[in-house]
């Protein structure tokens, strides 16, 4: 595995300068002795990180080692490379010609890899969408819940150096000691060993803050036995390219808190020359100039949390920003969306308003729907102001509780529970699909399964979380297994099925199936186009109450709702005559003795619901009772100090008062 670590670099050997000097340096080098010079002035300090548990870490790369990018003992470019003009489009900002791409000469029998900055660029481009890269950098505050983070904020800031535009990214999770620093600021390296986390690669950072912007810089500050630390580290494409490296170098400083003297001093991992080396390089690539401008930014940090501010944000086909800042004060919007084709009918305005549509080029509404449960104490929070969540249930009318057991070998029994319903504003709006998350994180929105000739499908709309499946790099898709196809497959046979026995309630006609009547409604049955696999692997339950006169049930609140629970504990709940629905394709002579099956299955679950039901009546009572009783003991003690500060004003009075009476003869 091919990893970059952060290097320090000896002034001595490495002069930092304005960039007019290290411009004209260069301009000197590329009519001298190319391989001499470079190897004068571009020497690295061994600062390598100490060996970990983590096999990832250890004796995988030149930077680990501490080497320059040229250095004689190891690895040498055979050139030095003119400072690459960086085009402030992503999608032309890794066409180079090939001599940015430096061939290396392997010396001394050494086989070191190295990442070169071009890597940079072509491992973002697996971001297709701003707002995916975007995503990527929440998922990461998202995971730092458990360790105490209640915001994650995005906004715009000035960029001081030159007065562009930034984004900030800033959560007040745990944040980072220098050596989880380093690790995060490296290729592959994940410390997240939980199954509930979102990130799992060590990936996301550098792929999403790169498709942003050029430039990033991160701030951290991190608490741990009573030991403060923080740490500032840059990642600058433009700083890479511009100086010809040919192996990624990330410049870090790192300072902690002496409480003896309450000072912020130099971290005892670099020695004074180093840090002032790798300082240079921070002053003169991000945007602050100075210490104290790259200290200031910990003031609204608090104990701990991270702050990220991209910069040199990239610009789209026509030049502008690709993030537009601008348009909606309270909102990030992606320049040249499709609001731009909204049409005069009524049906088309509908259409482009819905969340599916608005989504596609603003972040606050695309945030609203990001995660399926959000706890109370945590908020998402979009250039000052708070984003509610939007339960994508909520917005279904008619809804049903379709289970699915996906037969997965080798994997334990699994459960999926998809809702699925007709859109509010359905027949009007054009508007389907499937939402699909996982562990709790939006991949798939409106993931369409029909080609919807005929209307077949319109208006129909799924949410379910799919956790057996794995989704891509970019969290934007899922990998293309046999158990994602199934799935597909699945999905495409609900939406049929609930079309084929609902349409009429939203005023299309039902074509009914040739066959012999009955007096009872039909029972849901498997299309003909369903998957032999997906059948085996459902359940049948009959629908009831889909007539017109059904009211539609309210979807579950978004910190309530889970479509993960086990199938015994997450049944459609049974309001207003509704049930669940699940199909098999059973004969037509055992159908009638599966619905009396069925029919004790929901009698148990109702009598269990109850239960719990009653349980937890019972535990809000407790709790009411706790309620009151810690009230009464709080307004004792509100008692208590108001008759303490009294007495301690009445004491000041008498001594006052004695005071006098000694000051006169």
């Amino acid at each position: 595995m091919v990893t970059m670590i952060a290097v320090n670099v000896e002034p001595d050997r490495l002069r930092v300068g304005s960039r007019e000097s290290i411009n004209r340096t260069v301009e000197q080098v590329q009519h001298q002795n190319y391989t001499s010079q470079c190897s004068r002035q571009e020497e690295f300090e061994d600062n390598r990180i100490p060996n970990t548990s983590h096999g990832s870490l250890t004796g995988s790369t030149v930077l680990e080692q501490g080497q320059s990018p040229v250095d004689n003992a190891g690895v040498s470019s055979s050139t030095i490379l003119p400072p690459a003009p960086l085009c402030r489009q992503f999608w032309k900002a890794g066409n180079y010609s090939d001599a940015h791409g430096s061939k290396v000469n392997l010396q001394s029998g050494k086989t070191f890899l190295h990442v070169h900055p071009m890597f940079l660029h072509s491992n973002a481009t697996s971001h297709k969408w701003a707002f995916g890269a975007i995503a990527e950098l929440l998922d990461n505050a998202i995971d730092e819940i458990q360790n105490g983070a209640t915001f994650v904020k995005v906004d715009k800031i000035l960029n001081p150096r030159d007065g562009g535009s930034a984004l900030l990214i800033q959560d007040d999770g745990g944040g980072m000691d220098p050596e989880a620093f380093r690790q995060c600021m490296s290729f592959g390296f994940s410390d997240k060993k939980s199954t509930g986390t979102i990130g799992q690669y060590g990936n996301g950072f550098k792929t999403s803050s790169m498709r942003l912007g050029a430039d990033v810089v991160v701030f951290t500050r991190h608490m741990l036995d009573r030991i403060a630390t923080q740490s500032i580290g840059l990642l600058s494409y433009s700083f890479l390219m511009q100086m010809g490296h040919d192996r990624i170098v990330v410049p870090m400083v790192d300072y902690e808190f002496n409480a003896e003297n309450g000072k912020l001093e130099i971290s005892q991992r670099h020695t004074n020359e180093s840090f002032k080396a790798n300082l240079s390089l921070l002053l003169q690539w991000s945007p602050y100039s100075t210490e104290s401008e790259l200290l200031k930014l910990f003031d609204d940090i608090g104990l701990h949390g991270t702050k990220v501010v991209i910069y040199n944000l990239w610009n789209n086909d026509d030049g502008n920003l690709e993030l537009d800042f601008n348009t909606d004060p309270q909102d990030i919007l992606v320049e040249g969306d499709c609001r731009k084709k909204e049409s005069p009918s009524a049906w088309r305005i509908a259409t482009e308003q819905h969340i599916a549509k608005r989504l596609q080029y603003s972040l606050h509404a695309y945030m609203s729907i990001l995660y399926l449960r959000i706890p109370e104490t945590f908020s998402l929070i979009l250039r000052g102001q708070v984003v509610m969540a939007h339960n994508l249930a909520d917005d279904l009318k008619f809804p049903e509780y379709i289970l699915y057991k996906p037969q997965a070998g080798g994997l334990r029994e699994v459960h999926v529970i998809t809702t699925i319903g007709f859109v509010k504003d359905a027949p009007l709006v054009n508007i389907h699909g499937f939402n699909i998350y996982h562990k709790n994180r939006l991949i798939k929105p409106f993931m369409q399964v029909l080609t919807y000739t005929n209307n077949r499908g319109r208006g129909v709309v799924g949410i379910l979380e799919a956790n057996y499946i794995q989704p891509t790099h970019s969290k934007q898709d899922f990998e293309r297994t046999s158990l994602f196809q199934k799935l597909e497959v699945r999905l495409k046979d609900m939406a049929c099925e609930y079309w084929d026995y609902h349409c009429g309630l939203i005023g299309y006609h039902v074509e009914r199936k040739s066959g012999a009547r009955r007096s009872a409604p039909d029972p849901p049955i498997i299309p003909q186009t369903c998957h032999a696999d997906s059948a085996r692997s459902n359940q049948t339950f009959p629908s009831v109450g889909t007539t017109q006169t059904s009211s539609p049930v309210l979807g579950f609140k978004r910190k309530e709702h889970s479509n993960s629970a086990p199938p015994e504990t997450v049944r459609k709940l049974p309001r207003h005559g509704e049930g669940v629905i699940d199909n098999s394709a059973s004969s037509s002579g055992g159908q009638i003795s599966q619905q009396q099956n069925t029919v004790a299955v929901l009698m148990q679950d109702n009598k269990k619901l109850r239960a719990d039901l009653s349980e937890y009546e019972i535990r809000k009572e407790e709790l009411n009772l706790k309620v009151i009783k810690l009230t009464k003991e709080l307004e004792g003690e509100n008692a208590k100090y108001d008759r303490l500060m009294a007495e301690l004003t009445l004491l000041g009075d008498v001594k006052l008062e004695n005071q006098r009476v000694n000051i006169v003869p």
